[in-house]
């Protein structure tokens, strides 16, 4: 790694820890956490990886603020004031940083497919928040269980809003971290991340109205375990189709 790749990555790690915690998205046991996700991925992964962590990382406080006055007043926004902890941080990053951390011992061989799986649990991550944070907006909901209508916010509640904001979501992230990763051609490769985040989304909420619900999950285990889940079937369908 060059240096100036290195400096980038320490830089950028560094500015987006200090800034989220700064306008308060993060409190700084969450910023020590993000700090700590964004070198691993940057130093074992690359630049460009930990470029894409940033990017959805910022959409989803993007997500966060908009209409953060009507979750307080309804309860569902994160901590008092909608900071994230490093519990939140944990739960996104851990599962990324697996992939970084495989992609740097397994080496150019399984470049590809270790690319493929790290892109698909940041599509989870981005699909979760966005829905999480859009469906809340969305009186009709649905549990996913069941399908018996809900409160917003209720674990394992699902909304057309909600599905449709995680697909574009999705999408985006999965477009955003194959042009960086893989440049602007495009193939039937690109369809794996897509569907990998939804995937991951609806798991969520399946675990989320079932072991979340009886306290055999907690919220952020339940959100790596479907990160974790989203990125194989990446890794089950390369393998098998490609």
């Amino acid at each position: 790694m060059e240096l100036s790749e290195l400096l980038f990555i320490v830089i950028m790690a560094g500015l987006l820890s200090i800034l989220a915690q700064y306008y308060g998205l993060l409190t700084f046991d969450g910023a020590v956490a993000s700090l700590t996700i964004g070198l691993i991925i940057g130093l074992f992964g690359s630049a460009d990886w930990l470029l894409i962590l940033i990017i959805f990382t910022t959409l989803g406080f993007a997500a966060t603020l908009i209409g953060l006055a009507k979750k307080k007043k309804s309860g569902l926004q994160e901590g008092l004031f909608g900071e994230r902890r490093y519990k939140n941080v944990v739960a996104v990053g851990f599962t990324p940083c697996i992939f970084a951390v495989l992609s740097f011992f397994l080496g150019e061989e399984y470049y590809t497919l270790m690319s493929l799986a790290y892109i698909s649990s940041i599509t989870v991550a981005a699909a979760d928040t966005i829905a999480s944070e859009i469906g809340t907006r969305d009186k009709r909901v649905w549990l996913i269980t069941t399908f018996r209508r809900v409160e917003p916010g209720t674990n394992g509640g699902v909304s057309v809003m909600g599905t449709l904001a995680a697909l574009a979501a999705s999408a985006l992230t999965t477009a955003i971290g194959w042009m960086l990763i893989f440049g602007f051609t495009f193939e039937m490769l690109f369809l794996i991340p897509v569907i990998a985040g939804m995937i991951g989304c609806f798991i969520d909420s399946l675990f989320g109205a079932t072991l979340e619900a009886k306290g055999y999950l907690s919220k952020y285990s339940n959100n790596a375990l479907s990160a974790m889940i989203g990125s194989l079937f990446a890794i089950v369908a390369y393998i098998h189709f490609f």
